[in-house]
């Protein structure tokens, strides 16, 4: 029986490693937008206004512009200089990983330089994504 689980360790390890939120998120799911609310997600959002603008500037704040956000590589907006842990992140936004990385981000991206503790209340956080879906969509874009 050890000789098997020695055998299987690596390929249990590689299996493992291959589950990152990379993996896991889904491009297109809308999930956690369909179960919020956009409007108390505004009044969610004003926790991070003061970081993040929701349209394209050529200023930003303290984070970067959340303009088209949702399908956008991390680590990839105009105009901010990212940490070394979102400039390397091979991850596009999706409601899923911005589900995960709302609910704690320097659990989900260690090393990012995002001062937030995260949002606890699943609600809240689709609530936030509700809200974030309309709000981000680019001017050109916009129907």
């Amino acid at each position: 029986m050890l000789k098997h689980q020695i055998l299987l360790a690596p390929i249990l390890w590689v299996a493992a490693s291959m589950l990152t939120p990379q993996v896991l998120a889904a491009p297109k799911e809308t999930g956690f937008s369909e179960s919020g609310d956009a409007a108390k997600g505004r009044r969610i959002f004003n926790r991070c206004k003061a970081c993040h603008n929701l349209t394209a500037t050529n200023r930003t704040r303290l984070g970067p512009n959340l303009d088209s956000l949702f399908g956008r590589q991390a680590g990839s907006a105009h105009n901010y200089k990212f940490s070394k842990a979102l400039a390397e992140a091979t991850f596009n936004w999706t409601e899923n990983s911005l589900n995960e990385w709302l609910t704690k981000p320097n659990t989900f991206l260690p090393g990012n330089k995002m001062q937030f503790a995260g949002i606890r209340q699943k609600q809240d956080r689709n609530d936030l994504i509700a809200y974030l879906r309309q709000a981000t969509v680019s001017s050109t874009k916009k129907k």
